[in-house]
C-alpha cells in the first residue's frame, strides 16, 4: 500500500459499506455531500490499493446444519512444518479461519461441524493426523456474541 491518506470522506465512505456493503453509491454519495461518480473513484481507488478487498455475502452457520462452532489450538512438532500444515489446513472445508498465533499454540484455528460426533472425527481422523502437527487443545463455542467487521470510526461522528 502506498502513502494514500485515509481522509474523512474515505472513513464516511467505509463506515457505510462495513455497515451495509450493498448500500447504494447514490445514498453514500447524499450521505457524504459528494457526487456519486466521487464515491464510486474513491471506492475503486481503495481497492486498487488493497484497503477494500471485496465484498463478500455472509450465510449463519446453523442455516447449514452447522451446528457446532470450535476453536482448535494447534502446536507443530516442527517450526518448519508451519506451511506444510498450513497447506493441508486449506483443504478441509470445516475450517474457516487460520491464524499463526504467539503462545502456546503456533495456529489458531476455526471450524465449523454438524455436531460433536463430527467435530470429533475431524479431529482425530484429519486434523490429527497432518504430519507436523504434534498436538491439539480444542475449545466449543457455546454462543458468538458479537459479529462484525474490521471497525471503522462511526460515521455519525465524522459529520
Amino acid at each position: 500500500m502506498s502513502n494514500y491518506q485515509i481522509d474523512r470522506i474515505d472513513q464516511k465512505i467505509l463506515a457505510f459499506l462495513v455497515k451495509n456493503a450493498r448500500m447504494p453509491f447514490l445514498e453514500i454519495a447524499r450521505e457524504c455531500g459528494v457526487s456519486g461518480a466521487a464515491i464510486h473513484q474513491r471506492v475503486k481507488k481503495m481497492e486498487s490499493l488493497g484497503i477494500i478487498t471485496g465484498s463478500r455475502l455472509l450465510v449463519k452457520p446453523q442455516a447449514l446444519g452447522l451446528n457446532v462452532c470450535a476453536f482448535v489450538g494447534m502446536s507443530l512438532s516442527q517450526a518448519n512444518k508451519y506451511n506444510e500444515v498450513v497447506e493441508s489446513l486449506r483443504k478441509l472445508p470445516e475450517i474457516v479461519e487460520c491464524h499463526f498465533i504467539t503462545g502456546q499454540h503456533s495456529l489458531l484455528i476455526k471450524l465449523y461441524c454438524f455436531n460433536n460426533d463430527h467435530l470429533m472425527k475431524t479431529l482425530l481422523d484429519t486434523i490429527q493426523n497432518i504430519p507436523g502437527v504434534e498436538k491439539t487443545e480444542t475449545w466449543v463455542s457455546l454462543e458468538e456474541t458479537i459479529e462484525r467487521q474490521v471497525w471503522v470510526k462511526d460515521y455519525e461522528s465524522l459529520k
